[in-house]
């Protein structure tokens, strides 16, 4: 059990000491299947030296159905070599869908759910206030027709403030 500890504690102390300064805020879109989601809009705001804040919100409308969904990540990041930096997080979010039956007006499906996600990702910090990033985000919804494991990769363009 000590040795667990102290692997952890000099774990955590590496990974601190290359930290690398991180923007206050970022703005942009995450590009990806979002489970049939689609772009969503993308906000990062700086914690501290090394973690932050993404907000995520996923908004669909298409014939017979419309949608939204917003997570929020806390994200450690770590300095990976020059201006590439990789990070991994954990949270959660919630979501709606609803879906219109052609014939019958009284019985549309609606659900709300609840998600727990996990991140993890690489990005590129541009000597412009450009940044590029490339995740994957496991997660693991609640409700009836979102109970299931989603797995969704995405391109993040966001600009730097």
């Amino acid at each position: 059990m000590k040795k667990i500890v102290l692997i952890t504690l000099a774990f955590v102390g590496f990974a601190s000491a290359n930290a690398q300064d991180i923007a206050d805020n970022a703005i942009g879109l995450r590009l990806g299947d979002s489970d049939g989601f689609g772009a969503e809009i993308s906000y990062q705001r700086g914690l501290g030296d090394n973690n932050r804040l993404e907000v995520d919100l996923g908004i669909r409308s298409g014939k017979g159905y419309d949608g939204f969904k917003l997570a929020g990540i806390y994200q450690w990041v770590w300095l990976l070599d020059g201006d590439f930096n990789w990070y991994a997080g954990a949270g959660g979010g919630v979501g709606s869908y609803s879906f219109d039956r052609p014939f019958n007006d009284n019985n549309d499906d609606n659900e709300t759910f609840f998600f727990a996600a996990g991140n993890i990702g690489i990005e590129y910090n541009f000597d412009f206030p450009l940044q590029l990033s490339l995740d994957a985000r496991p997660e693991l919804g609640f409700g009836d027709f979102r109970d299931d494991l989603d797995f969704d990769i995405a391109l993040g363009i966001r600009y730097r403030f």
